[in-house]
């Protein structure tokens, strides 16, 4: 399937939001520590900020990156194992030397993903701020 890809709007914040309060909600070891609305808000706050980047119309996944840091802030998909993530990741490495993200320990299946992506571990483990640990993962460009 081809999804369009695209530099996101403010007005992209709720559909991202919706993906992300899924995600929350579907996965059991996820505490909700912020309501929806506030979520919908930190997105629409961010993405004028941000290199960010949504795949579908409607959308149907997103990617947050932090020029600064040149680190991923957020990567949600609603559904995976179709290339949603890979494309997302494959454009925001266009013109990158390396790119760091925190992934939460818990998340068994995003490693993989990472892994598969030529991401390394290089920092074991972190207390993020919704008190999940996190593995931080680089990717080096070639």
């Amino acid at each position: 399937m081809d999804y369009l890809l695209r530099l996101a709007k403010p007005s992209d914040a709720l559909a991202c939001s919706e993906i992300v309060n899924n995600w929350i909600d579907n996965t059991d070891w996820m505490p909700r520590i912020h309501p929806p609305k506030l979520i919908t808000e930190m997105i629409e706050n961010g993405i004028p900020k941000r290199e960010f980047w949504v795949i579908g119309e409607p959308v149907v996944g997103y990617l947050s990156f932090s020029l600064e840091a040149q680190q991923v802030m957020g990567l949600y998909v609603s559904h995976t194992g179709v290339g949603l993530g890979k494309a997302l990741l494959d454009r925001v490495k266009i013109g990158k030397a390396s790119i760091k993200l925190w992934s939460h320990s818990l998340n068994i299946s995003a490693h993989r993903f990472y892994l598969r992506e030529d991401f390394k571990i290089i920092d074991t483990k972190r207390m993020g701020d919704d008190g999940i640990e996190e593995i931080c993962f680089e990717w080096v460009g070639k």
